[in-house]
């Protein structure tokens, strides 16, 4: 998912965005490692994925932050 689609989203919708990856990429490793992936740069992207959502995530909390002073 892009930056500019998960700046659209709510905080509560970003942490279930984030759950979903989460699980997303375990079954994925799981599954990995019983038997080779056809596209193993899908781990990658998930991990990228994942990153890109806390980033967002702290951006958010950090304007929170910032308004209060």
């Amino acid at each position: 998912m892009k930056a500019k689609e998960l700046r659209k989203l709510s905080a509560i919708e970003l942490e279930a965005k984030l759950r979903e990856t989460r699980e997303k990429l375990f079954r994925i490793r799981f599954r990995h490692h019983g038997s080779p992936l056809k596209n193993p740069l899908e781990i990658r992207n998930l991990r990228r994925d994942i990153a890109r959502t806390f980033t967002i995530m702290n951006e958010i909390e950090q304007n929170k932050r910032e308004e209060k002073k």
